[in-house]
């Protein structure tokens, strides 16, 4: 018997569902006989690669793990004491092991199935309600992307609410930390608000329009001012106040919703979130009732289901730029779910108590430091503080300083050549207040440090009273019942157990490309030596990074054939708008800024155009003809008629309907010939790696949603990042860092606040890429592409699938159209999503992009069997709307309308439905041995628009609607 010696076993056949046997049955069913041969009529020839993707050999999965810590142990983590929003922080290993490695709370895009949703909704809402509770406000929402984009939101927002449609001033005090002040700059340039940075106590605030103000509390250099004052400056001035917030402080010091602040902002990552040398975290934005309506981001509202039980979902959803498109305030599309959802649960673990307990010692080791240091002739130069101080020296003094920090393997903060800054947190224990006392007396000078029985002598706080905390928080029942361990995990286990994911199902939805999420690649994303790096440390200790940034890089750029890369996005709104002001400078640059016309097909992904109108374009929308694709007639007309002002064309490929259009290279033409760029959105790149590119399309610049093609999890809505690729003659414009330098020789300012927003999910998308390979990823397309043909060729009898290319192929998704159901059963496209639940399904995505349609996307992750079973449950309900078509069942009171059926509405006594109870929820055979049950019914999602509250109170609470609380 031979033996192979030299086998090595292949990550791609683990990512990729179908095996030899499965793909010849596939293939066979679509009539061709091999899949070079599929492809050949799936994909236009005139836009295929010449030459197979050079990313080198796949590598296996214990190899390259084994190579990754090789890399990471290139990183050294020193004890972190930098703060300017990034705080080490310890993650409750109950969380650590129950859902950040979890992939059971990796789930769909988002939770617009909530009946299948309830536990991160839960989850999500004990985070609004911690936000709100801590910063003394009415609403709060469920996450944005990072701290200076939520406070460059809320500036948008002051825009919207007091401006007068011709721009405004907007004030930043110069105490807010650097990248924040940068984002905002970035935001505010394309909308014309003058950004005017400065003193919050001697500013002039009637000198111009300002529509609000920002500062910092405490602020970047640890002080902790009063601005009580300074909010009645901001509300006579017509403004809105926002105030930054640091939230482990808000347990001592007053709430800003408490001294006048209209709108808070800030990070969750300090509560038991890893640095991750700059993400992902959650950051947070509430505000008042009366902005409810404007403010950015998700909302998670109460109200019952269809047995009038209690139920969650997101509220407002008509607010959602996806919605609004070109009259949108905000881009926002991903946000941090997984993220707030482990710093609602930190808050959850540790409850009111714990959380001020954890305040009140990092407080009192600050008090302990400042003494220890005003012993040593170095007294902080702020009186009032809560875990960070400002030292002032002499040049000589900060260099020794710092250089006994080093040799200590302690960062500090180099405020400027005469200021060192120093930030305690959950971690720091008093050996590290001594080894930094001992640092400052190197630098004085000095032989000794004081011992801190001597500096820590009757403790008590600096802050004057009129600034301390005395409101009651987290009183609500959740953060009061959980506290030990095995209450706690049994909290997390019910609210996973309420949620469908992948490891229940295949997630079908289109657009939202819901691939497996190997373990392998989410392995190294917990290491310490990635995950407790701050993000402003020195580069030279980020050597393991920057391997990784390095080789990602050069992949994404192999792979868009592009010339360079930014992987500063932290999502893939962030990087729709980082590419669009890449265009912006380009042209400005070339004495073109006039340019501001951006094109878009009706077809577009809705963010396509709220990203143009906030990097200040004014968006066009193309015609698309019937069979869905771009109507050249039309583009090139308007292309004409705007050829002066013609800026960019935004534009999705495969299209936003499923196919590869034909004539690509035509409309990129097209654009190029009167001046224009192309900017291709990259949400549909899982149909192109390996077989085409971007950049040989003929674009000259797209994002990648690497949460789609590369593999990172959603988690409900995050955490996500957008990379952008751009072509040579953009290089020079690729987004830089106020405090990292990156980007090119004429960089625009920071789009995140992380100078490689959140670097450590870049490691999943770095494992996946290398473990696939060049010829794994191209297989992956392949059958991506394959496994959406296969569906559409089984439903094709049964329901009519809208769009195809010329060949009769669809791309990596299909849409089915179910709006002739509505004529002839009264059945509609929500009708089936809810009953696909009943078969232990999430529905594909639901009316996007055309109404009443479902856009369905399988991935290469899943097996011809889950796809059977998948188009197995769809043709079993087309034959139960037929018998409501042929009268068998009624039209108000069948198995669809009444779906999904939860366990209390099988169970109850009476049964007065004219379908048995096997029939709604045993189905299908494969039900009967693995039931998924929807947690609630069917959702009333009016109620839910009007009950923003916390998840605590009784259900009494909700039943009858107070109209005093009705959001305006």
């Amino acid at each position: 018997m031979p033996l192979n010696w030299n086998y090595q076993e292949s990550f791609a056949g683990r990512h990729i569902g179908p095996d030899e046997h499965e793909l010849k049955q596939m293939l066979s069913a679509l009539g061709v006989t091999s899949l070079d041969a599929f492809i050949e009529q799936a994909v236009p020839p005139a836009i295929r690669s010449k030459e197979p993707l050079k990313l080198g050999p796949p590598r296996g999965e214990h190899e390259l793990l084994a190579q990754l810590e090789a890399i990471a142990a290139k990183n050294q983590v020193f004890r972190s004491f930098i703060g300017m929003g990034y705080h080490d922080t310890h993650v409750p290993n109950v969380i650590l092991r129950n859902i950040f490695q979890n992939p059971g709370w990796y789930t769909q895009y988002t939770p617009y199935q909530a009946e299948i949703s309830q536990g991160r909704l839960e989850a999500l809402l004990n985070f609004q309600t911690l936000i709100m509770d801590l910063t003394g406000l009415e609403v709060a929402n469920a996450s944005l992307l990072d701290e200076g984009t939520a406070a460059a939101e809320a500036m948008a927002m002051a825009l919207h609410q007091k401006g007068d449609g011709a721009g405004g001033a907007f004030f930043v005090s110069d105490t807010c930390h650097p990248q924040t002040v940068d984002v905002v700059r970035t935001r505010a340039a394309p909308l014309g608000v003058e950004v005017v940075v400065g003193d919050h106590r001697t500013v002039d605030l009637g000198s111009k329009k300002f529509v609000g103000a920002l500062v910092q509390y405490p602020a970047t250099d640890g002080v902790v001012h009063d601005y009580r004052a300074f909010a009645d400056k901001v509300h006579a001035a017509g403004g809105l106040f926002v105030v930054a917030a640091d939230l482990l402080s808000l347990t001592l010091l007053t709430p800003p919703g408490e001294f006048g602040a209209d709108v808070a902002v800030g990070s969750a990552q300090r509560f038991g979130v890893p640095m991750g040398y700059g993400g992902p975290h959650a950051a947070y934005f509430a505000t008042k009732n009366a902005y409810t309506r404007v403010m950015p981001g998700r909302i998670i509202g109460v109200s019952e289901d269809a047995q009038g039980r209690r139920a969650l979902r997101m509220a407002l959803q008509t607010r959602e730029q996806h919605i609004r498109r070109e009259k949108a305030t905000s881009n926002i599309c991903t946000a941090q779910v997984l993220l707030a959802i482990m710093a609602g649960m930190y808050a959850v673990y540790h409850g009111p108590k714990g959380l001020k307990s954890i305040a009140e010692r990092v407080h009192g080791l600050t008090v302990v430091l400042a003494r220890g240091l005003a012993k040593l002739g170095l007294k902080p130069k702020h009186e009032q503080y809560f875990d960070t101080l400002r030292v002032e020296l002499t040049p000589p003094q900060v260099r020794a300083v710092l250089a006994a920090a080093e040799a200590a393997r302690m960062n500090f903060r180099r405020i400027d050549e005469k200021t060192v800054g120093v930030s305690l947190d959950e971690t720091t224990r008093p050996a590290d207040v001594e080894a930094i006392l001992a640092a400052f007396a190197t630098g004085a000078g000095k032989s000794a440090a004081p011992s801190l029985e001597e500096a820590g002598a009757s403790v008590e706080t600096p802050v004057a009273p009129e600034l301390r905390r005395t409101s009651a928080y987290l009183t609500h029942s959740v953060f009061n019942s959980y506290h030990s361990e095995a209450e706690m995990l049994r909290y997390i286990k019910r609210l996973e157990a309420k949620d469908l994911s992948l490891t229940h199902s295949m997630i079908p939805l289109g657009s939202c490309t819901m691939k497996l999420n190997a373990t392998a690649e989410m392995i190294p994303v917990t290491w310490p030596q990635f995950g407790k790096l701050h993000p402003f440390a020195p580069t030279s200790q980020a050597a393991g990074y920057k391997v990784i940034f390095e080789q990602l890089e050069q992949m994404l750029t192999q792979v868009t054939g592009f010339a360079g890369c930014s992987l500063q996005p932290n999502a893939g709104s962030q990087g729709e708008y980082a590419g669009l002001l890449v265009i912006r400078a380009y042209h400005q640059s070339r004495g073109q800024g006039h340019r501001d016309v951006c094109l878009i097909p009706s077809s577009a992904h809705g963010t396509n155009p709220a990203s143009a109108v906030m990097a200040g374009y004014k968006v066009v929308v193309t015609r698309c003809d019937e069979d869905g694709n771009i109507d050249l007639g039309d583009l090139r007309a308007k292309a004409d008629e705007h050829k002066d002002r013609l800026a960019a064309l935004m534009v999705t490929y495969p299209s936003t309907h499923g196919v590869f259009e034909e004539e690509i290279k035509e409309i990129c033409s097209i654009i190029h010939e009167r001046g224009g760029q192309v900017y291709m959105d990259g949400a549909n790149l899982n149909a192109q790696v390996g077989l085409t590119s971007p950049g040989s399309i003929g674009a000259d610049v797209c994002h990648i949603n690497l949460h789609k093609t590369f593999c990172i999890p959603h988690g409900g809505g995050g955490p996500g990042m957008g990379p952008i690729c751009v072509a040579s003659h953009l290089v020079k414009f690729l987004p830089g860092h106020p405090v990292i330098k990156t980007g090119g020789s004429e960089a625009i300012s920071a789009i995140s606040a992380a100078p490689w927003g959140s670097a450590s999910i870049l490691l999943i998308s770095w494992m996946y890429m290398t473990m696939m390979g060049g010829e794994g990823l191209t297989q992956a397309t392949k059958l991506a592409i394959l496994n959406a043909n296969y569906i559409a060729e089984r439903l094709q009898p049964h329901y009519p699938v809208l769009y195809r290319g010329k060949r009769g192929k669809v791309a990596h998704e299909c849409i089915v159209d179910l709006r002739p159901l509505k004529k002839t059963s009264g059945v509609e496209v929500e009708d089936v999503a809810k009953r696909l639940m009943d078969f232990g399904f999430h529905a594909p995505t639901v009316s996007f992009p055309v109404s009443g349609t479902l856009m369905i996307e399988p991935t290469e992750s899943e097996s011809k069997a889950e796809l059977d079973r998948f188009c197995d449950a769809l043709i079993a309900i087309r034959q139960e709307i037929r018998d409501i078509e042929e009268g068998r069942m009624p039209k108000d009171n069948n198995v669809l309308k009444n779906a999904p059926h939860t366990s209390r509405v099988i169970t109850a006594p009476e049964w007065n439905r004219p379908y048995s109870r096997e029939q709604a929820v045993f189905p299908a055979a494969w039900v009967r041995e693995n039931k998924f049950w929807p947690a609630v019914g069917r959702l009333n999602n009016v109620l839910g628009d009007r009950k923003l509250v916390c998840s605590c109170p009784p259900v009494e609470d909700y039943m009858t609607p107070d109209p005093k609380a009705a959001v305006a």
